[in-house]
């Protein structure tokens, strides 16, 4: 797999979050941590998965937004858009684990490219609830694609994460 081009998407929130019980301000949200990293490790591209209406600054508000939003199945508007998606063979998609899945601009991101063929592997950040159902949710949204077994980070680790994540890329064979 070490010849295939590969896109690291990445679905991240700096500032108000919730770490170890309290709420913490982050000058880089945890999810954009590990996906430098994994950049780092692999050389792939880089795509910051962002809505156009942004997330309120106040976590708690994000946070009820984040359940209107899965609630009512929403599909937030994207502010940019991979032009050649199709050059792409390895898609590392990661995200935050929003009630117990991916925030809905993932899975507009998801729901606007072709993802036949292409091997789908998901990272997700958390404070205790691992991937959730989000491997499930992209399989769905995503039938023609491969979806290799996801990692979980939690997110007081992610800046140490390193070793767990070389290791979890050396055995999806992508590192």
């Amino acid at each position: 797999m070490k010849d295939r081009k590969c896109l690291i998407a990445y679905f991240s929130r700096k500032g108000n979050n919730y770490v170890s019980g309290r709420i913490v301000d982050l000058p880089i949200g945890n999810t954009e941590v590990v996906a430098k990293m994994i950049q780092e490790l692999t050389k792939g591209d880089m795509f910051h998965i962002e809505a156009v209406k942004s997330y309120p600054k106040d976590y708690t508000e994000t946070t009820e937004v984040a359940q209107d939003e899965l609630r009512v199945n929403a599909r937030p508007e994207l502010m940019n858009h991979v032009e050649n998606m199709d050059s792409y063979d390895v898609i590392i998609i990661g995200y935050p684990n929003w009630w117990g899945t991916m925030p809905m601009p993932v899975f507009t991101f998801l729901e606007e490219y072709d993802f036949s063929g292409k091997i789908i592997v998901p990272f997700c950040t958390h404070e205790g609830s691992g991937l959730g159902h989000s491997e499930r949710d992209i399989a769905k949204l995503c039938p023609k694609a491969n979806v290799l077994k996801g990692l979980a980070i939690h997110g007081t680790a992610a800046g140490s994460a390193k070793t767990n994540i070389s290791n979890w890329l050396d055995k999806m064979g992508i590192s």
